[in-house]
């Protein structure tokens, strides 16, 4: 969920992914890198640019990415989507139902039939933007998305909700600011019962503190919860943790380690439908070396066109690299 908090600017979202097994013969999501010890940047120069990119969403198959393009101090985003045909990824365009208000935060159910964002657009045509962020869905409608909808008051509140992403049980996990929480921000869950999402509950002490919570990534059965905190240093340090579900709660949530977690910011984290790999997205610069020689003006703006230059990028890496896996061995 990439958004504008409270009196900070900047942008909270959400992505799409689980964890579910999809058939072994089934081409690899991340095409290029069966294997990612090391965090990689996804689909370089062609997903992955010079611009700010963030909060990747696959669909079921893996053969179609939705993401974001942002502004440099993010005050505008759009949903972008890029396909793949031949193992590679295509030209991104801005979605359809994009490219006009601020729309973060994407979100495919595990059935590829609901799309899920947040948008500060307003409730009607004509009305003015809303004052908070909210979360809406949009049905599949043909090879395309039909027309927004807006969620209820049971989901969305006068305060802002953030990165919504459902499991296949059908429960949906979400940020929001609203009152009656730990601390700025705690991660929500919203039960369906027949098709509806009904009362939302706050997950409770093991995941949200005095701090903030944002974006939770929920493992498709419901076992485990990935997150993003700004536990203690704030948005510009913004770093993963988990936690597993135990005896009708959560463990006591922990810091995720391996190759993910940097001195920048780190967000919108999902795991792919195989299981296979985690992504994220951060604001790491990887052009911190110092050239050979001085460099011409023409070198030096090359270079600032590049992915990994402080902006925001998508990364991957082996999921089975990451403590929570390790834990569970």
């Amino acid at each position: 969920m990439v958004k504008l908090v409270l009196s900070q600017l900047f942008v909270i979202a959400v992505l799409f992914s689980s964890c579910n097994t999809i058939a072994s013969k089934r081409e690899p999501i991340i095409a290029g890198f069966p294997d990612a010890a090391l965090a990689r940047v996804f689909a370089e120069g062609i997903i992955s640019t010079g611009d700010y990119e963030t909060h990747a969403a696959f669909t079921p198959g893996g053969d179609t990415v939705y993401f974001l393009k942002c502004m440099p101090d993010l005050s505008t985003c759009a949903i972008c989507s890029s396909y793949k045909n031949k193992g590679q990824w295509g030209k991104p365009e801005i979605v359809s139902f994009s490219g006009k208000y601020l729309d973060v935060d994407p979100f495919v159910t595990s059935d590829g039939n609901t799309f899920y964002f947040v948008s500060n657009r307003p409730y009607k045509a004509g009305d003015t933007l809303n004052a908070s962020w909210d979360i809406w869905k949009c049905d599949k409608k043909g090879n395309d998305w039909g027309e927004p909808v807006h969620l209820d008051s049971i989901v969305n509140s006068t305060a802002d909700e953030y990165y919504p992403t459902v499991s296949d049980k059908g429960s949906l996990y979400f940020g929001s600011s609203r009152e009656g929480g730990r601390g700025g921000s705690d991660i929500y869950r919203a039960k369906a019962v027949n098709g509806k999402f009904m009362h939302v509950e706050n997950l409770g002490d093991s995941i949200n503190t005095s701090d903030n919570e944002y974006e939770a990534f929920i493992a498709p059965d419901e076992s485990y919860l990935i997150f993003m905190a700004t536990v203690p240093k704030g948005l510009s340090n913004a770093d993963f943790f988990w936690t597993r579900a135990a005896n009708n709660g959560w463990t006591k949530a922990k810091k995720l380690t391996g190759d993910v977690n940097s001195s920048a910011t780190e967000w919108a984290p999902k795991v792919t439908r195989d299981g296979r790999y985690f992504y994220f997205g951060s604001t790491r610069n990887r052009l911190t070396a110092l050239p050979d020689a001085t460099e011409k003006l023409n070198q030096f703006q090359k270079k600032l066109q590049l992915s990994g230059n402080g902006l925001g990028d998508i990364y991957y890496i082996n999921f089975s690299s990451l403590s929570l896996q390790k834990d569970s061995q």
